[in-house]
């Protein structure tokens, strides 16, 4: 493997230097009436390189590389301009005048096209339209991959610790049920990273950053264009990733740190012929636990392919490959039936050096995603795109637990099952997306039909009881009788051999979903929009694709509303929105007041509604930006058991969560970047049932996370002088304290709050970037969980070396 990578190394570097030597651009922009256009932004497409015209509608671009570009300009109310342009190496290209269609008034409607922000930029998912942020009345987080490389991120779930009001509650177990990959509190409701793209994208297992252009996290409920299947209430984690631009070029990233880490990343991007281009992105990664057992190691692939086949038609595939193989990261799950034994970390005395497990029960958790899309302009004002998503997703290997034994003795249980289990998606949409004028309104609209189905086919055995452990690694074999049997170790025969006598599932189920939306953006007025969007729903689900006995179906209609009124045109927003999402309920058992003639009913699909109001900002040229909202969602038609008839079943349970969100991205000076998130979340259960762990009256939900979440990171980098490229970072996150367990039965467990700080020193030129990278400053012990306790990393280092071409 060094061999291949060195090789890799020499080659690449051979090739860039006949690249060394980069070029430059300059041209003008001018209105129609022949005024020059001051502030328009201009964007090298397929790169992050984006500027702003002067006040003689003058720009430049320093360093570029050598190769075919597309130049972009785009303007609210008008098709987008490019321009083809060849940079040569060491020569200053010089553009032929841009004139605008409209004249000096009418340029106060400007798209953003880089993707220096997103406060300030466009986003063609949130909406599933081109649509800005100052526009939207949805409220979305985004971290980019500029922000990945400066913290060093490794794994998805630090990088959502940049993210406003979420909170990462369950590990990555890699188990085949279905939820095999990390839960987290989002508004108060658990969510999963599903979707890739827009479209489908599971995983039973961890999800790789090296593809990531960007992640955005869409607040609140958003069934009304993503469907009920794979979302939250609390909203949806979006992945973004990288595409294919014209010209050569590329970086590869070595990255060494703390608990054996090593990483090996590769981005390289070629032309393949006139209009095909190709991009590569790929991971070698190997890392240890800070505990005593435990480790990670996975390879990655992510080739995706982009073709404009003329001016109308264009192509474009990406697909990801990712083999993975890791140990369970250590979770201490809380008895809930009897009082609990421990009420506190100081009486768990748990060793958090102890893994309390073995790197040879490890799982394995392959993945592959593919996607392709369509794009043809039907007009100057419709567009057609047809997108198709195919992924499977994995497990294969060996899931443990530890349940508490909740005996009086201290000790918890170790259970372990032999998962096999594959998860195949599929979708299908076609949009037709708009941009027209009815009389003086302007009108943005996305007409769409979507069909997705998912298959699980989950072969895995039952969960066998292999020994008592104490959180101080004591171990003994007396079982439930109170028999003290042979003992059992945690190595592959001895595990496969007590996994002997355990009956395997045998499920084949099938979930289909039919779809058809419509969203409208209409400007009322040049300063005030407004968002009107509907669903409607088919949901088919069949419990045993063999027997017809346990099929059912619902449907369900999905309503959105929004509006904007900007006081100060391009840099103010006032929003509000109505928002609603749905889930589907499978059917339960219900019976007589009695117990007796028990049968199965199909109960409503639950809903949410959100009611939610804020502001954004675009202030003094993209140098602050900045969303405060207010939201309150309330979930009805929740299904509980009957407090007073184990047999029966309810519908009518309803919770509440409504809170503050506050998201802030700065530049007051040069070479200084800010960001900063705040939350509070206010959630409760207004109507439910005390016997039920995750639905009782009058309490907050575990699931609904700490109360308080704040996040803040600050980097600056000398601009001039002979340290110029030199740049320190600081930040880190504070969470509040988290009851992971509280109801009358178990009594309550209290997570202390925690604040962790992150620093970075790095030295960077337009060809190499040296990085180190200090996690968890101050050795912070800390925990999170979800009913249960979950011990998190202490201190550790990560030096990093880019080198790009």
């Amino acid at each position: 493997m060094k061999r291949k990578l060195l090789v890799l190394w020499l080659y690449i570097a051979v090739v860039s230097t006949t690249y060394a030597k980069n070029g430059s651009i300059k041209g003008i922009v001018k209105t129609s009436d022949g005024f020059p256009a001051e502030f328009v932004n201009i964007l090298l497409k397929g790169t992050s390189s984006g500027t702003v015209t002067n006040k003689a509608g003058e720009y430049v671009f320093d360093e570029v590389k050598p190769g075919t570009y597309t130049l972009l300009v785009s303007f609210i109310g008008m098709n987008s301009q490019s321009t083809r342009i060849m940079v040569k190496s060491g020569e200053m290209t010089t553009v032929p005048t841009i004139t605008l269609e409209e004249n000096a008034n009418q340029l106060n409607e400007i798209v953003i096209s880089d993707k220096r922000d997103i406060n300030a930029g466009t986003s063609d998912y949130v909406s599933k339209m081109p649509l800005r942020n100052l526009e939207n009345p949805q409220v979305y987080n985004t971290v980019s991959a500029d922000l990945l490389k400066q913290q060093a991120i490794t794994g998805f779930d630090d990088a959502l610790k940049n993210v406003p009001g979420i909170y990462k509650l369950w590990e990555s177990t890699g188990r085949g049920s279905g939820d095999g990959s990390s839960y987290y509190s989002l508004r108060g409701f658990e969510a999963q990273a599903t979707m890739v793209n827009g479209l489908p994208g599971l995983t039973n297992g961890s999800l790789d950053p090296a593809n990531i252009e960007r992640i955005e996290v869409i607040k609140g409920p958003s069934s009304t264009l993503f469907g009920s299947s794979l979302i939250s209430y609390g909203g949806l984690i979006n992945t973004i990733t990288k595409k294919p631009y014209e010209g050569f070029g590329g970086e590869i990233n070595y990255l060494a740190g703390s608990f054996g880490l090593n990483r090996v990343t590769a981005d390289i991007n070629a032309p393949i012929s006139e209009g095909m281009n190709m991009r590569i992105n790929t991971a070698y990664h190997t890392e240890n636990s800070f505990q005593d057992a435990g480790f990670k190691k996975s390879v990655f692939v992510a080739p995706s392919f982009s073709y404009q086949a003329n001016d109308r038609l264009s192509f474009l595939v990406n697909t990801e490959f990712l083999q993975e193989e890791k140990t369970n990261q250590t979770m201490l799950f809380l008895g809930r039936n009897v009082p609990l034994q421990f009420n506190n970390l100081e009486a768990l005395n748990y060793n958090n050096k102890l893994s309390l497990t073995s790197n040879d029960l490890s799982m394995k958790n392959p993945r592959f995603i593919l996607q392709g899309q369509m794009n043809y302009k039907l007009s100057n004002q419709w567009t057609s795109q047809t997108v198709i998503s195919r992924g499977i997703s994995k497990s294969d290997g060996y899931y443990s637990y530890l349940y508490d034994n909740q005996n009086g003795n201290g000790d918890f249980s170790l259970y372990t099952s032999k998962q096999l289990a594959q998860t195949n998606t599929s979708d299908i949409q076609q949009n037709f997306i708009g941009d027209f004028k009815l009389g003086n309104y302007r009108n943005r609209l996305v007409l769409g039909m979507d069909y997705y189905t998912r298959n699980l086919i989950d072969n895995s055995t039952g969960y066998a009881w292999i020994h008592n452990v104490t959180p101080q690694g004591e171990i003994n074999y007396v079982n439930y009788a109170g028999e003290t049997v042979a003992p059992r170790y945690l190595t592959r025969p001895s595990v496969d051999n007590v996994l002997a006598s355990s009956s395997r599932n045998n499920t084949n189920t099938q979930n289909d979903q039919f779809s058809v939306y419509a969203s409208d953006v209409i400007n009322l007025t040049p300063q005030l929009i407004a968002m009107a969007s509907l669903r409607f729903d088919y949901f088919n689900s069949r419990g045993d694709i063999t027997s017809d006995e346990d099929d059912f179906d619902q449907t369900a209609f999905s309503p959105k509303f929004g509006l904007i009124y900007q006081p100060i045109k391009d840099k103010i927003s006032v929003f509000a929105n109505y928002m609603n999402g749905f889930q589907n309920v499978a059917p339960r058992q219900v019976a007589d007041a009695d117990g007796n003639n028990p049968s199965v009913k199909a109960f409503e699909p639950e809903h949410a509604n959100q009611f939610e109001a804020g502001l954004k900002t675009n202030l003094f040229t993209e140098k602050l930006n900045a969303t405060i909202s207010y939201y309150d969602i309330i979930v009805d038609n929740l299904v509980t058991a009957d407090p007073n008839n184990i047999n029966n079943s309810l519908q009518g349970g309803k919770m509440q969560s409504r809170g503050i969100e506050f998201d802030i991205q700065a530049k007051p000076v040069k070479g200084l970047s800010l960001i900063a998130g705040y939350s509070y979340n206010d959630s409760e259960v207004l109507e439910g049932d005390e016997s039920n762990l995750w639905l009782q009256e009058g309490r907050r939900p575990t699931q609904a996370g700490p109360k308080y979440l704040f996040n803040a990171w600050a980097t600056y980098t000398l601009t001039q002088g002979i340290a110029k490229g030199l740049g320190f970072s600081f930040g880190g996150n504070y969470n509040s304290e988290l009851a992971i367990m509280d109801n009358p039965v178990t009594g309550e467990f209290m997570l202390p709050s925690y604040t962790i700080l992150n620093a970075a020193v790095n030295y960077g030129t337009p060809k190499f970037r040296i990085a180190i990278n200090i996690n968890n400053v101050t050795d912070k012990e800390y925990y999170t969980g979800y009913s249960t306790i979950n011990p998190q990393k202490p201190r550790n280092v990560v030096a990093s070396f880019t080198y790009a071409f």
